[in-house]
């Protein structure tokens, strides 16, 4: 992780630094022809699995309103950010009165990233629009992602977005929607972003530096750029196979494997694999249970989605308890070894 970025994966670029995007013509597209229109909703909903662009997006978007204030005279599409210019300097230093950047705070007392999108920091949405009220200017906010908002975040953005300050726009990243109020999700425009083609995988990797990179990446990383990140630079192809490893040993040497597991996901400033690790899981978890489902092995299903639900609920209570990982981690994965599974 960077330490000037807090949550940026090693090998990433800013999003807002960022001045090229891939495989999403069509939503930039939408969006620069909604604004252009003068008709744009209020609040958008970005949705999409994470490491895909919805916040590289979401700063072009903000970056051609920013720089085309009226929308009549706006260009039909949204070009590269010119990192020269007033806006993207403004941008990307976070110094634009403009456009407020809502996501995780870091906490002062650990300099570690917080949990959750807290209340104190919609607050400052609050504050942002009664600074600027008087300047006519665009105001928008991006929340990064509304996913990470806690039960008092949510329901002090649902107020704002409720009534809306003239010439306000939210942009709302979501990895996954379902998670949020339906009274949020009821009050933006959703834009559905889909995982890359592996072509525009390939383009993005090599945006970054990274090039040459087999079939077996591609189909691991799922269409996502921070998944493929994670594969090259956090070990996780590593981490995919100790798992079915210990999936395919039995005994002492299953037991063996999940200690090594254990160990490697509970190491120092091991946060992202861990995180990897539970999605991956959870992945295995659900494509088992569906593959189960078509072949009519119903209670199989259940057990296996059951299974999933508790496993999501105990890492919820130890993340909140700051119990010890390399303890959950092995309990999960006993659980996954158990027969019938």
């Amino acid at each position: 992780m960077s330490e000037e970025r807090p949550g940026l994966l090693d090998g990433a670029i800013w999003p807002a630094e960022n001045t090229r995007l891939f495989g999403h013509e069509e939503a930039e597209a939408f969006l620069a022809q909604s604004y252009r229109s003068g008709k744009g909703h209020h609040a958008i909903l970005i949705e999409g699995p994470e490491g895909i662009g919805k916040a590289t997006l979401a700063f072009r978007f903000a970056n051609h309103v920013l720089s085309h204030p009226d929308p009549q005279t706006a260009p039909e599409t949204i070009g590269d950010p010119d990192p020269a210019s007033a806006v993207s300097r403004q941008i990307v230093s976070g110094a634009s009165h403009n456009l407020l950047h809502l996501a995780r705070p870091v906490d002062e007392k650990t300099g570690k990233v917080k949990s959750a999108i807290t209340v104190d920091e919609v607050r400052r949405a609050g504050k942002f629009f009664s600074q600027t009220s008087g300047t006519g200017n665009w105001r928008i906010v991006i929340i990064d992602p509304a996913d990470d908002m806690n039960r008092n975040a949510a329901n002090a953005i649902l107020k704002i977005l409720e009534e809306p300050p003239k010439r306000a726009l939210f942009l709302v990243l979501s990895h996954a929607p379902g998670r949020l109020l339906p009274t949020i999700r009821s009050r933006c425009l959703p834009l559905k972003l889909a995982p890359l083609a592996d072509d525009a995988l390939v383009s993005a990797l090599g945006h970054l530096g990274i090039s040459g990179e087999g079939g077996a990446v591609l189909a691991a990383a799922k269409g996502s750029v921070g998944e493929a990140l994670k594969l090259l630079n956090y070990g996780g192809g590593e981490i995919i196979a100790a798992y079915d490893d210990m999936l395919s040993s039995e005994g002492p040497a299953a037991r063996k494997a999940m200690h090594r597991l254990a160990d490697a996901l509970s190491g120092k400033e091991s946060d992202t694999i861990f995180d990897f690790f539970v999605s991956h899981i959870g992945d295995d978890i659900m494509n088992r249970a569906r593959a189960a489902a078509a072949e009519g092995q119903i209670a199989a299903a259940e057990r296996l989605a059951r299974l999933y639900s508790e496993i999501t609920e105990r890492l919820t209570v130890s993340d909140a308890y700051n119990l010890d990982r390399k303890q959950t981690i092995i309990s999960i994965l006993s659980d996954i070894k158990q027969p019938g599974l």
